[in-house]
């Protein structure tokens, strides 16, 4: 049986990668890649934890992260589509405050 620091380690190394992501990257979809990587580092953390306390609560909770997630994705990738096309970039530093 695998301990759960080592589940807890790797949510953890996820979460902070998926962080790095964010504050260093300037691609938006860059970004929105970090973010999934936050949330699947919560996904670990929480089926570890479910695992451990044989509750079936984190499971559930991340079938919400999962669904949220999708939504994330198309309402992300459509503001990034939309974005693209108004502007001709998808750096993060042109983006003001969503003017067009």
């Amino acid at each position: 049986m695998v301990p759960l620091e080592w589940y807890l380690t790797i949510g953890f190394l996820l979460f902070a990668i998926g962080v790095t992501g964010v504050l260093i990257r300037r691609s938006i979809i860059m970004v929105l890649l970090s973010i999934e990587l936050i949330l699947n580092s919560a996904n670990i953390t929480f089926i570890a934890y479910a695992y451990y306390l044989q509750s079936i609560t984190g499971q559930i909770m991340v079938f919400f992260i999962l669904t949220m997630a999708a939504a994330e994705v198309a309402f992300g990738l459509a503001l990034v589509i939309a974005l693209f096309r108004v502007r001709g970039s998808l750096n993060v530093d042109e983006i003001n405050l969503l003017k067009w």
